[in-house]
């Protein structure tokens, strides 16, 4: 039942509003100061304005961190909640529509959007003492839905636009046109302070200058650790950071020369390995996951250190990934020599299995372990040339037929020297102050970026973007980044506040099972339900306002999170 709703009972009637997880989110708003950042960077000038495009976008950035709906039914959306409690009053709620949502986000382009969120995020930094000194970036793809046929990257009021194309899908749509979102949080946290939008064929290696010259002016610094996926590893983009007094650390791709002289260099050689971290087996019984760490005997051809990783679990992975491709590897060889045996064969000549062998050994890719030969051998046999019983005139024709068949064995040699190296990746850096186990520990926390992109695609929809105007799309993008700060921040008080106080877990989840790192959006569920209820006479006159009653974990939540419990009163 909305907002606008009520259920009669004889003279009276009951009026319904739905607070959910809003008093929190507005609490961490006003921390934040958006409403009046909005109000200051996105002004309308047309007086025909019935409704600050500011208070539009403030209602859109609640949406999205509660719960992602359409553009087009924001107004249905907000209808059932305190109208108090998306910035609006009662007569505003009502002029909410699609049109002048796409509106808002038009004018928050044209905006200085740049100068608001950096405001925006200096001033989260400073108010919850966010800490800054290692930064993880990483980029995702977001799918369209359309042609996009006018967007080409035009200007608009001079700031050009991004051309939304073709590129390497992460959602696995190739067919449709995307944009890739360039994200960077934090270590602790992972608190997002920066986004950008590039097109979607853009290489994500070529992405990482531009960012980290970004971070830099964002912050006034160039000291911090950038930490990215292994598309950092060019000497253009680890130069780059060099030069400009910065430190990185990231993982030398496979395709590098040093992986390989190091994973041979490991055959002859014993290498010092010293315990970096232990970690919990990934399920109930499976033993700890250890963690080992060398420098390599050289450094990269850039000249920056090459630290090595050995996991215990990978160790046991890798052995088990190599048997199975093995195994496949063998199984299709057999089946090869099946279809050789069979009368009906169509490979006739030694090149032909050759090549039909070294495909099946490809598709399992097992050809690094799997040798084969081809066996040509010839079958002789006579058949008489009439019919009838055969005499002492009979006649025969001498018949053959080639057969071919594969004789494979595995490399043993290859096999024991590839098991030297099993559960082993290098990482490079150009920080020298940290040891093996710090760099460790700082790259284990790339992890937490890939959640950001889940709630982005997941709770937050952001795709596919049914927006056709690109200056929109980019508004739009923008505020899905407020909405991801508010998250992180939520979950940042309540695991301080959890920590500070000797709390490992709280009952959030079903059956009250045990949640030790609680999520804004299981927190935002538990307060899902909370509703006020006024009591009307037959006039509309209110009699009286029911607050709702909150239990004990919702006063505790409340609690940790600093947000007081009169909120919801």
């Amino acid at each position: 039942m909305g907002a606008s709703a009520s259920t009669p009972a004889g003279p009276f009637s009951l009026r319904r509003e739905l607070l959910g997880a809003l008093p929190i989110i507005e609490h961490f708003l006003v921390r934040l100061g958006i409403d009046d950042l909005l109000a200051t960077y996105v002004v309308s000038t047309d007086r025909r304005v019935r409704l600050a495009p500011a208070k539009v976008l403030g209602v859109l950035v609640r949406n999205l961190c509660v719960r992602h709906q359409p553009v087009y039914a924001l107004g249905e959306w907000a209808a059932s909640y305190d109208p108090a409690l998306l910035g609006l009053s009662a007569s505003e709620v009502s002029m909410l529509n699609d049109d002048r949502a796409g509106r808002a986000l038009a004018s928050l382009f044209d905006a200085d959007r740049a100068s608001m969120l950096n405001r925006l995020v200096l001033d989260a930094v400073a108010g919850f003492g966010i800490d800054c000194q290692t930064l993880h970036n990483d980029s995702t793809s977001v799918r369209l839905s359309g042609a996009y046929r006018n967007a080409v990257g035009a200007l608009r009021g001079g700031k050009p636009t991004v051309a939304p194309a073709r590129g390497f899908s992460k959602d696995h749509r190739p067919d449709l046109l995307q944009l890739v979102w360039i994200l960077t949080v934090t270590a602790e946290g992972a608190v997002p302070i920066a986004h950008r939008i590039a097109p979607g064929n853009v290489e994500d290696s070529t992405t990482h200058i531009c960012t980290w010259d970004g971070l830099c002016q964002l912050l006034g610094r160039c000291d911090f650790l950038y930490c990215a996926d292994c598309k950092l590893a060019t000497k253009e983009n680890m130069d780059h950071i060099d030069r400009g007094g910065g430190r990185f650390v990231t993982v030398l791709p496979q395709s590098r020369k040093e992986d390989v002289a190091f994973r041979t260099w490991l055959v002859t050689h014993e290498a010092t390995w010293t315990e970096a971290m232990r970690r919990p087996g990934r399920r109930l019984g499976d033993p700890e996951d250890v963690y080992e760490t060398t420098e390599a005997p050289w450094p990269s051809a850039e000249g920056y250190r090459v630290v090595w990783v050995r996991s215990s679990a990978k160790i046991e992975r890798d052995a088990e990934s190599r048997r199975r491709r093995i195994a496949e590897g063998i199984a299709a060889l057999d089946e090869l020599n099946q279809r050789l045996a069979s009368a009906k064969t169509r490979m006739k000549t030694v090149l032909a299995v050759e090549t039909a062998a070294r495909e099946a050994l490809e598709r399992a890719t097992a050809q690094r372990w799997v040798t084969f030969r081809v066996e040509e051998t010839t079958e002789v046999r006579h058949r008489q040339e009439s019919r009838g019983r055969p005499g002492a005139n009979t006649r025969y024709r001498r018949l053959t037929r080639i057969r071919h068949q594969v004789r494979f064995s595995v490399a043993d040699d290859v096999v024991a020297a590839d098991a030297r190296s099993d559960g082993c990746w290098p990482l490079i850096t150009n920080d020298r102050a940290l040891d093996g186990a710090e760099l460790l520990i700082v790259y284990k926390h790339q992890p937490s970026l890939e959640r950001r992109h889940h709630i982005l695609k997941g709770d937050q929809l952001v795709a596919p973007v049914f927006l056709h105007d690109p200056a929109r799309i980019e508004g739009l993008m923008a505020c899905h980044f407020v909405a991801l700060l508010v998250g992180a921040l939520v979950e940042l008080v309540v695991r301080r506040a959890m920590a500070d106080r000797g709390i490992t877990e709280l009952p959030l989840y079903p059956e009250d099972r045990a949640c030790p790192a609680p999520s804004a959006e299981r927190i935002f569920e538990v307060f899902a339900g909370c509703s006020r209820q006024h009591l009307l006479d037959a006039h509309g006159e209110l009699i009286q306002t029911f607050s709702p009653e909150l239990n004990s974990l919702q006063r505790q939540l409340l609690n940790l999170l600093g947000v007081p419990a009169a909120r919801y009163r």
